[in-house]
Formats: structure tokens, C-alpha cells, sequence
């Protein structure tokens, strides 16, 4: 074998033994592929037409069930029908010759019924061929023997099926002449073939009405009519009159629709003869559709409508034919039939349906009087036996319901009041239904336009016990309240509406419910509430709009209403309400943060962004007296500053707003030193700093800031917050401050004074942070004294031993060289130096000599007293009363010089502690 021969044998093999682990849908595809007449040509081979039989007979084999789909079968009939014919001997007998017919006629069946038609093409003019040459065999065999003919008729047969498959292909692909062709065979065979004329017409039918569908009404007619001529060839074997009366009704209707001015008298004529082969109501129907489109006088059509009423016709047909009558307008004609048929069904249980069509009708020419008059008979005949259908009387209350709502939006309200309660009376009292509940409502409605509120109220409070759980029920209570000024009825019927929408949908008609009406009432419901001057309602019902909305566009409206009627109440109020207030703004302020956030970027977020950290800004601005609130307000400032565009003026409000929120952090930690929240407060002050410094490091590269003050700023915020938390960082914040380019003195002794504030207590950074202070006012022009001497003083306070245990020559020594700093400044300028902290020098470096005195370091003790006199020639008006401190001095000089015989050391009374005018050391 050829290896295509080879790799076909292989691919067969797996198929039909079914090998587990193969593809049956990949295997079939390469057979498909590999067999054609172009790349497998084969001499005869046995061997391989058996293998064709096998595959066949596999296909065969797996029609029942789901191991191969309709593609798959007849992709293996195709290559078994080809291997047949490609490895078949060149004249092949008879036996041959009927299975290779039986295969490509299959085959091309199949690919037709896959809608594959190019594909049956080949097969089926293989069979065709097929069938000639077998019909050629018979025929030269002679025409006695009786078998000989019986085999011939079952050719003629065969080969009308294929024709016939052939004519499908035709008319799948659009080629209808080569399909008339192949009837034309078909219909010269029926005189052979009499009991193929069911089989011919029905297919001739199925034609039109695939034509049909397509709109191809010529080729369409064609059809129908050969399916009609070729059923009257035989009625024997013909379909049947009814078929026939179908397919001319169908025929009738392509003309109609096809050009009915053209075609009316072909139109007539085919329906006549559809309505004479068998009389249906559909075919009557057709015949007046038929007459009024054609234009048609009255009494022709009225003839028609007499026939159609004289047949079997159903009620739905019946007032079919009306709206026919009324859509061509044929008023009279129309109403005429209408009374007829309602005498003709008048026990009919369906009659309510002809009475609603003929109230309808009434009702769409403009003619109310006689439709209330039919209205009002229908409500009595409802109530005295003839009781309408359920879905009459829905269609009825539909009816009714729209007339009334075209007359409330005429603001007619009286009109649309009268055909509600039409409705209403088909209701019984006391009864339970979700549809009784609206029409309450819109009674409700209407006579709250009309001014009468008692009635509304009735109505309303029916509505809300028919059906409890819908907010629509709920409104038309809250607008009543609103009307009646009762704020507490009002927002109880707001706090309905608002757990409603929270509840779960119940059924698919209420999940309008859910989505878009609980948050449309809630904002007609503050509207409402705004018009009668009503604010505080208006507010519960925005807040209540804001937690059950889900459209953010809509709640930031809703939050903007809230903010400004919040504002509008702020002003010429307590200070305990405007505090309640801001609580209220700051709320509304972090529910619009979260809506803006789910917004996407554009101009609407970017507008309510701005627009909400003004408010926040404004806001802290008001709150001075409490730093908890400035400090809250600013950082929502802040956080909604995040979700706008960011630009130099956005940079510097976020910069603001975060120095101004660690400082009011800060402030709050000063008023309140014993509040457990302060480690979490101080915690936010090291954050907000933290983020100041990455915003204020981005604005610095926009321009030139050397004048700005905010590195001093956040390193004292810093400093402050670390020192309060005791931080072992803070040498490095100071460290970072006199990194300055600018050093500004008043920084250091914030700084120092800081360092000393409860609870912080770090004295060596305070006095470092002193010395630099000090060392850069000596270095100035023009030194100010009074922040010298307040330097020098707070080192000399913050140096000096304060008891017997911190006496140490180190700190002698340093304190010492702050005294000669001091003396320095006073030699300076001593007429602007301060009598006062002269005083207080001298003070305590004499009792710092008493106290080394009481120790027994008596040089040290004189070397301190002898500093303290030296300051004596500095004081003013004092110095007359400080005199006897010399004799003091002698006195101790003279203990130092002859000591007493004692084991100890004892001062004079008078030297023990020195305080002078009440200037004691505490208060220095």
C-alpha cells in the first residue's frame, strides 16, 4: 500500500476498535483530511473496501446515543463512501453499484441535514450517476421478465429521492432554477411514481416556507403553488384537503404580503379556494384581512364577517378581527361585529373579555360618556352572574388606571378620582392585595390635590394595611405628615422607608424597590420637607437617602444639602448646640470622603473633592476653643485633599493642613496632661509630621520657600511630641534643627523650654539647646540683655546643686562659668541690666556658698560668698540694705581662720538660707 493507503488503514483501525487511549474527534479529523480525490489516488483494492464497509458500518453503529455528534458521522460517511468509489474495480457489478448508491445518497443526506449542502452536492450526483448507470443495466437486460421492472421502479424510485435531496441543496444554496430543475424531473417521474405525490407536495411546501421566511415571496409562491398542483396530480396521494387548504392560505398570505394592490384578486382567489378545500376560522380570518387591505366596500366585508361568524370561530378570534376592523378603520363595521359577537357568546364565561375590548375601544375615540356607561354595566353584571376572568379583569384595571392617570396629568384630579374608584369597586372590602395598595395610593394622591387631607389620610392608611411592606405606602404617609406639620409622624414613616430598602427583595416585582425608589422618595421626601419649611425632617430624610443609596453622585448631593443646612443653624446658637454641629459636619464630611473615593477620576470627583475640604477647612478654623475638633476637621481637610489633582495650591493646603492638625494634637496633649489617649495622640503628631515632611520636600521643588517657616515648625512638633513620649531620638530632631541654614534663637529656647515641660525632663538638651541660644545672642549687633540674662539664668537654675548630694566641683565649675557670662553681660551695660535678677544672682551664689559652707569646703564657701558680694556694686537702691552681707563675710572668713575646738562645722543662724523680698529660689 501507498502510505496515504497506509496512514487511512491505521486511522480506521483505531476507530473502529475503539482504542482507549485515542481521540475519536482528532481521528476522525485526519480521515476527513486524508481521503480525497486529489492526493489519494488508488488502484483497485479489496482490502480497503472492506475497510469502508467496517467504518460504515461503525457510523451505523453509533446513531444511537452520544459517542459521536451528526458532524462526526457524517465525516465518516464521506471518507467510507469515497473509499468505496476511489478503491472500487472500474465497472463494478451490480451488487456494487446499489451499495455505492445506498452510500452517497446517505451521505449526501446527511451533510444536508447538517446544513452542509456544498459537501452533498458531490455525493448526490455520485448516486445520480450511480442511478444511471444501474437504470442503463436494467434497461438492456429486456423489459419482460416482471422482476426486471419491479427492480427499474425501485431505481426510478431512488433517483427521485436523490433529485429531490438535490433540489433541497439548490434552495439552500440560492440557486432556485437549478432547483426547479430538479423538481421538473421529479414531477415527470410521479406518472411512474404515484405514491411519491404526499412526498413531493410536502416537500415543495416545506420550500415555500423556508422561501417564505426569508422574504422571497416569487420564489416562495412558486413553491406553494407547485405544492398545491402536485398534490391535485393524484389525489389518492395527495396530503389531504386540509394540507391543501393550508398551503393555499399560506400562498394567499405571500401575496398579501408581497404586494397586496397587485396581487388582490390572485390573493382572493387562493384563499376562496383554501376556504372551499376546507373551511378554517384562520382561512375566514384571512379572506377579511384579505378584503380590507385590498379596500374592499363595507358590505363585502360584512359578507366575509357573516361567513366568519357561521363557522366555528372561537371568541379570540372574533375580537381578533375587530382590532383588524378598527387598525383600517372600519369604525362602524367594528362595532356592528362587536355587538354581534357579544349576543353570539352572551353565556360564554369569556363575554367580559369582548366588554373590556369594547369599553377600550369607546375609550380610544375619545367617547368617555358611553365608556362609563359600559363600565358601570360590567361592574353590575360582575356582581349579579356574569363575573369577569381574572385576566379580564386585569386588562380591565389596566384600562381603567390609564385613563385615570392621563386625566391626573391633565391635573383633571375630580376625572382621574372617578375612574380609580371605578376600579376600587371591583375589590372587596377588607382584601389583601399589593395592587389594591396602589390604587390607594394614587386615590391618596388625588385627593391630596383636591385639598381634602381627611380622605387622603383613608386612603393612605388602606394603602399601608394592604400592603405593609412597601415604602411607596410609607411616602404617601409621610407626605400627609409633612402637610400636617407632624415631625414625628414624618420621620417614623422616613425610618419605614429606610429599613424597607434594607430588607431583601422578595419577589422580581420589588426589585425597583431595592435599586432606585427608596433613595427617589427619600429625596422627594426632603424636598417636600424644605418646601413647608420643615428642616429637621428634611435632614433625617438626607441622612436616611445617604446610608441606603447606593449611587454616590447622588449622596454627595444629598451630603452637600446636609452640610449647608447644618451651617445655616450654626450661627446665633449655644455652644453646646454649635459643638453638636460640628460633630454632625464632621460625620457628613467622612461619609462624603468615602463616596468621592469610589468615584472615577474625572471633573465630578475633582469638584466635590474641593468643595468638602473647603468645608473641612472652614470648619477647623471655627473650632479654637477645641483642639479635638481642628484637629479631626484638618485631617479630613487633608484626607479629601488625596483625591483631588495634585498642584502647588493643593501641596500647600495638605502642608497646612497637616502642620495645623499636629499642632492641635499637640495643644490637646497640653490641656489635657492626664488623658490615657495621649500616647495615641502624640503617636498621630509623629505621622502627621512625618507626612508633612514628604508633601513640604515635593512643594519645595516648585519654587523658592526660604522664608517659610515650616522646617522650624514640624522640627519643634517633633521635638515636642518625642519629648512627651521620651523618646531617645530627640538628640537627633536637635541635631536636625541646627542643621538649619537658619538658626533662629527663639527655636532654641522653645526647645529648651520644652525639653523641661512636664512630663518630658531632659536637662542636658535643655541646657545645650540654651548655650547655642545664648552664644548667638552675644553674637548679634546689638545683644538683647533680657533674653541673655533669661538664658544665663535658666543655666544657672538648671545647673545648680539643690541639695547636699548633687555638690559636685564639675557642676561647681560649670555654673561658675555661667556666672562669669552673667557678669560679662552686666559689665557690658550695667544700667540696663535688671536690679531684680542682680538680686537674684547674688542670692543664689551666696547660698550656694552656704551650702559648701555647711560642708566644711570653706574656700569653696568663700570663693561662692565672695561671688554673691561681688554683685552688690551692681544693685541700685538695694545696695544700702545688703551692706551688713560684708560683716557676714568677715565673720565667716574669721570662722575659716580660728576654727572651734568642735568635731563639726556650724554656721550662724543668719547664714543658713538667704531670701531676700520674698524673691525666693522657687519663684525665680
Amino acid at each position: 500500500m501507498d502510505p496515504p493507503a497506509l496512514i487511512v488503514k491505521e486511522l480506521a483501525e483505531q476507530l473502529i476498535r475503539r482504542q482507549s487511549h485515542i481521540n475519536v474527534d482528532d481521528v476522525i479529523q485526519r480521515l476527513f483530511q486524508e481521503v480525497s480525490f486529489d492526493n489519494f489516488p488508488q488502484p483497485p483494492d479489496p482490502q480497503m473496501e472492506d475497510i469502508a464497509v467496517q467504518l460504515w458500518n461503525w457510523a451505523v453503529t453509533k446513531r444511537v446515543g452520544p459517542d459521536i455528534s451528526e458532524q462526526q458521522r457524517a465525516k465518516v460517511r464521506h471518507v467510507a463512501c469515497k473509499l468505496v468509489y476511489l478503491c472500487g474495480p472500474e465497472n463494478p457489478p451490480e451488487n456494487s453499484i446499489r451499495k455505492q448508491i445506498l452510500m452517497a445518497s446517505k451521505t449526501g443526506r446527511t451533510w444536508l441535514d447538517c446544513k452542509r449542502p456544498k459537501l452533498a452536492d458531490e455525493f448526490l450526483l455520485l448516486a445520480v450517476k450511480s442511478l444511471e448507470s444501474l437504470y442503463s443495466r436494467l434497461l438492456s437486460q429486456g423489459d419482460g421478465a416482471s422482476d426486471i421492472n419491479v427492480l427499474k421502479a425501485d431505481v426510478e424510485k431512488d433517483l427521485l429521492r436523490v433529485l429531490s435531496y438535490q433540489a433541497e441543496s439548490a434552495v439552500a444554496q440560492e440557486r432556485h432554477q437549478e432547483a426547479v430543475g430538479c423538481m421538473q424531473r421529479c414531477r415527470e417521474m410521479l406518472q411512474r411514481l404515484p405514491k411519491e405525490t404526499g412526498y413531493l407536495s410536502l416537500m415543495c411546501y416545506n420550500f415555500g416556507v423556508d422561501s417564505y421566511s426569508l422574504r422571497k415571496y416569487e420564489e416562495s409562491s412558486f413553491w406553494l403553488s407547485q405544492s398545491y398542483d402536485i398534490g391535485k396530480m393524484n389525489v389518492k396521494y395527495a396530503p389531504g384537503t386540509e394540507v391543501q387548504a393550508k398551503v393555499l392560505r399560506l400562498l394567499a398570505t405571500v401575496y398579501v404580503e408581497w404586494d397586496c394592490q397587485q396581487f388582490k384578486e390572485k390573493a382572493l382567489s387562493v384563499i376562496c379556494l383554501a376556504n372551499k378545500e376546507c373551511v378554517y376560522p384562520s382561512g375566514l380570518y384571512l379572506k377579511i384581512r384579505i378584503l380590507l387591505r385590498s379596500g374592499a366596500p363595507d358590505e363585502q366585508v360584512r359578507a366575509g364577517l357573516t361567513e366568519l361568524l357561521e363557522s366555528e370561530v372561537t371568541l379570540d378570534m372574533c375580537l381578533s378581527t375587530v382590532r383588524l376592523l378598527m387598525g383600517e378603520d372600519r369604525e362602524s363595521v367594528a362595532f356592528d361585529l362587536l355587538k354581534r359577537v357579544c349576543q353570539r357568546f352572551e353565556s360564554s364565561p369569556e363575554l367580559g373579555s369582548a366588554l373590556v375590548l369594547h369599553i377600550e375601544l369607546l375609550l380610544q375615540r375619545g367617547k368617555e360618556l358611553l365608556g362609563k356607561q359600559k363600565i358601570e354595566d360590567v361592574i353590575t353584571g360582575h356582581y349579579t352572574g356574569q363575573p369577569l376572568t381574572p385576566q379580564t379583569l386585569t386588562t380591565l384595571h389596566l384600562l381603567l388606571w390609564d385613563q385615570a392617570f392621563k386625566h391626573f396629568e391633565a391635573k383633571n384630579y375630580s376625572e382621574a378620582l372617578q375612574w380609580y374608584d371605578y376600579s376600587l369597586s371591583f375589590y372587596k372590602r377588607g382584601q389583601l392585595d399589593p395592587n389594591l395598595a396602589k390604587l390607594q395610593r394614587n386615590r391618596a394622591s388625588c385627593f391630596l390635590n383636591l385639598q381634602q387631607l381627611e380622605k387622603a389620610k383613608e386612603a393612605a392608611t388602606e394603602a399601608a394595611r394592604c400592603d405593609p411592606n412597601s415604602i411607596f405606602s410609607h411616602f404617601s404617609i409621610y407626605k400627609i405628615a409633612i402637610l400636617e406639620n407632624n415631625v414625628e409622624k414624618a420621620t417614623q414613616a422616613v425610618k419605614e422607608i429606610g429599613l424597607l430598602a434594607q430588607a431583601p427583595v422578595s419577589s422580581e416585582d420589588r426589585v425597583l424597590l431595592k435599586e432606585n425608589a427608596a433613595a427617589t422618595l427619600l429625596s422627594l421626601a426632603a424636598q417636600m420637607a424644605l418646601e413647608n419649611e420643615q428642616q429637621e425632617t428634611a435632614m433625617k430624610a438626607l441622612e436616611s437617602l445617604c446610608e441606603h443609596s447606593q449611587d454616590a453622585t447622588q449622596v454627595l448631593t444629598a451630603l452637600r444639602c446636609l452640610v449647608r443646612l447644618v451651617l445655616s443653624t450654626m450661627d446665633n446658637t449655644t455652644e453646646e448646640k454649635r459643638n453638636d454641629s460640628l460633630d454632625m459636619l464632621l460625620l457628613y464630611l467622612k461619609m462624603a470622603q468615602q463616596k468621592i473615593a469610589k468615584l472615577s477620576p474625572g471633573v465630578e470627583r475633582t469638584d466635590a473633592a474641593h468643595w468638602f475640604r473647603r468645608i473641612a477647612w472652614n470648619c477647623a478654623l471655627q473650632c479654637e476653643s477645641t483642639p479635638i475638633r481642628m484637629k479631626d476637621f484638618f485631617a479630613t481637610s487633608y484626607q479629601l485633599s488625596l483625591l483631588c489633582p495634585v498642584d502647588k495650591g493643593v501641596l500647600m493646603a495638605q502642608k497646612t493642613c497637616l502642620l495645623m492638625a499636629a499642632a492641635a494634637s499637640l495643644e490637646l496633649c497640653r490641656t489635657t496632661p492626664d488623658s490615657p489617649q495621649q500616647p495615641e495622640l502624640l503617636a498621630e503628631v509623629l505621622e502627621h509630621v512625618q507626612v508633612c515632611w514628604n508633601v513640604w520636600n515635593t512643594l519645595k521643588t516648585s519654587g523658592d520657600f526660604s522664608k517659610d517657616p515650616t522646617d522650624a515648625l514640624l522640627l519643634l512638633y517633633e521635638f515636642e511630641a518625642r519629648a512627651k513620649l521620651s523618646d531617645p531620638k530627640l538628640d537627633t530632631v536637635l541635631e536636625t534643627v541646627l542643621e538649619l541654614e537658619t538658626v533662629d534663637v527663639k527655636i532654641l529656647e522653645t526647645i529648651a523650654a520644652l525639653a523641661m515641660e512636664p512630663p518630658a525632663h531632659f536637662p542636658t538638651l535643655c541646657k545645650k539647646a540654651l548655650r547655642i541660644a545664648l552664644s548667638l545672642h552675644r553674637k548679634q549687633p546689638q545683644a538683647d540683655l533680657a533674653r541673655c540674662s533669661q538664658c544665663v539664668h535658666s543655666l544657672i537654675e538648671l545647673s545648680l546643686p539643690r541639695g547636699v548630694c548633687e555638690v559636685d566641683a564639675r557642676v561647681l565649675e560649670e555654673v561658675w562659668g555661667y556666672y562669669e557670662e552673667a557678669q560679662s553681660i552686666i559689665n557690658g551695660a550695667p544700667e540696663d541690666f535688671a536690679e531684680l535678677e542682680v538680686l537674684w544672682l547674688l542670692t543664689r551664689a551666696w547660698n550656694t556658698g552656704i551650702l559648701l559652707y555647711s560642708l566644711a569646703q570653706y574656700p569653696e564657701a568663700e570663693k561662692w560668698c565672695s561671688l554673691g558680694m561681688s554683685f552688690l556694686r551692681h544693685l541700685g537702691g538695694l545696695r544700702e540694705s545688703y551692706q551688713r552681707c560684708q560683716a557676714c563675710t568677715a565673720r565667716c572668713l574669721t570662722g575659716w581662720i580660728k576654727p572651734r575646738e568642735t568635731s563639726s562645722w556650724r554656721s550662724e543662724p543668719e547664714l543658713s538660707l538667704w531670701e531676700i523680698g520674698g524673691y525666693s529660689r522657687n519663684q525665680v
